[in-house]
């Protein structure tokens, strides 16, 4: 006879795990974790890199445009760091109460969130050095091009893999 965690198995699709709402809270968390520890790295990277951006020689010459679009970049960037690390300290402070399933949606939130302005921060980045680095007028096509693969990667690629490999039972 087989047992609830075989039942299902072995013909092709797994039925789903068979987990306590607090062991899948538990596994959540650390994928979460692990998740976020990839993305806070490259927005720390950029976000120091723009920082120094102010302090160089260069930055006095750059347009009117130019700054706004740099200050916007170094605002998003700021964003982005405190969403991706929001899940750390969001952690901290309700660990022990006995609430990890609903900090564990929380923080996916703040990691979406904080994706999104990463994605916004990059776009920005991208179209300030462009616009230095070329002065060409195709720069907008070239940042729309790399944020529609951004997108497709980020975004559209995996909600198309959800929603054509995702049963209802």
């Amino acid at each position: 006879m087989a047992t609830g965690r075989a039942k299902g198995r072995g013909r092709g699709r797994a039925r789903g795990r068979d987990e306590t709402q607090d062991e899948r809270a538990d596994r959540m968390w650390s994928e979460l974790i692990q998740e976020v520890r990839v993305a806070q790295t490259g927005v720390q990277i950029l976000f120091g890199f723009l920082l120094t951006v102010v302090f160089t020689a260069r930055y006095p010459q750059l347009s009117q445009t130019d700054r706004t679009i740099y200050i916007v970049t170094v605002v998003l960037g700021a964003s982005a760091t405190g969403a991706l690390i929001g899940p750390v300290s969001f952690h901290r402070l309700v660990s022990g109460r006995r609430i990890k399933p609903q900090a564990v949606t929380w923080a996916s939130r703040l990691t979406l969130a904080g994706l999104l302005l990463l994605l916004a921060t990059m776009t920005s980045a991208l179209l300030l050095i462009l616009r230095v680095a070329t002065h060409g007028d195709y720069t907008p096509w070239v940042v729309v091009g790399v944020v529609a693969w951004y997108l497709l990667c980020w975004f559209v690629l995996p909600l198309w893999v959800r929603l054509r490999h995702t049963t209802i039972d």
